[in-house]
């Protein structure tokens, strides 16, 4: 029995560390992922990117690296910065200085973990690129 191999597209770029770099950060991701995998879920896609991005502006000092790999029908959205700080993946509803994000990306579906590294960190959030089906007749 023999398996084809995944294919995956991916696409990787440095943001300088500016109040404009989530916005800059939404519209390459959505340029992108129009001309490689149209998907369902757009708006929420390019939604966490701006959550992911705009907590590496608002906790580090340098550029973050925003990484998009599509393979087998999801989308990995992997932010590197050189914070060694984790964010918190657990903290509750946000408060006057932010605190949403994550709240936000696990509601939307993703999968968020944080890998650490000497001198920063990735963060990464995986989501379905289709939305399920609904299901008629259910309840």
């Amino acid at each position: 029995m023999t398996t084809s191999p995944t294919t995956a597209a991916q696409h990787a770029v440095t943001l300088p560390h500016t109040r404009r770099a989530p916005s800059a950060a939404r519209r390459i991701s959505e340029r992108w992922l129009q001309a490689t995998a149209p998907v369902d879920r757009m708006s929420d896609a390019v939604l966490i990117v701006s959550e992911l991005v705009t907590n590496a502006v608002r906790h580090t000092s340098e550029s973050c690296t925003l990484t998009l790999t599509v393979r087998d029908g999801r989308l990995d959205i992997a932010v590197a910065d050189r914070s060694e700080e984790l964010p918190d993946m657990c903290r509750g509803l946000g408060g006057e200085r932010g605190g949403f994000g994550m709240g936000i990306i696990r509601e939307l579906g993703g999968d968020i973990r944080s890998v650490p590294a000497i001198g920063g960190k990735t963060v990464h959030v995986l989501l379905e690129l289709r939305s399920a089906p609904d299901v008629i007749g259910a309840g």
